[in-house]
């Protein structure tokens, strides 16, 4: 995969719960349906009915990048993620106590920090949430579709703002 712009988008409102994207990473990575390996977590609220799946953001100045105290996590750009050199990894955990989205974890039974590597630019999570709650997209487009989802918001509140308005 060349360097691309592309990141991992959620959108929590289409997000049923399933659990599937756990599943395939769990599978992809380790070979083994077991949510607990997974790189993606879908935090659920039962009472609001509300599912969001979380996973790395990929952050430029990443945190868990600047708290490892050896090293051992790079940006790469080429592929436009946070890597992890477990030939360097002591397993300290810094990571995962400053990632602010709680997106590194710690794998209790092969005893070392994971995280969502995107798949080499193939995230199964994406491929297999047919409901499209969780996508791989350009950075630009996502720019763009917030943009008109804003631009919308705005135009409607003018109408309703000039309905308002001109009613006696």
């Amino acid at each position: 995969m060349e360097g691309t712009g592309k990141v991992l988008i959620v959108d929590h409102e289409k997000c049923t719960g399933c659990r599937l994207c756990e599943l395939v990473c769990s599978v992809k990575h380790d070979g083994v349906s077991n949510p607990m390996r997974s790189r993606i977590r879908v935090m659920k609220w039962e009472q609001e009915g509300l599912y969001i799946p979380m996973s790395c953001q990929q952050c430029q100045d990443a945190p868990c990048m600047n708290g490892c105290p050896v090293n051992a996590i790079t940006q790469n750009s080429d592929l436009n993620r946070v890597e992890i050199d477990y030939d360097v990894c002591i397993g300290c955990r810094v990571c995962v106590s400053v990632c602010p989205f709680g997106a590194m974890s710690y794998n209790t039974i092969d005893r070392k920090v994971i995280k969502c590597d995107l798949c080499d630019g193939d995230p199964q999570c994406v491929r297999f949430c047919d409901i499209k709650a969780v996508e791989y997209l350009d950075a630009g487009d996502i720019s763009i579709r917030k943009k008109k989802v804003a631009a919308k918001r705005l135009s409607d509140a003018s109408r309703e703002a000039a309905a308002l308005h001109a009613s006696p």
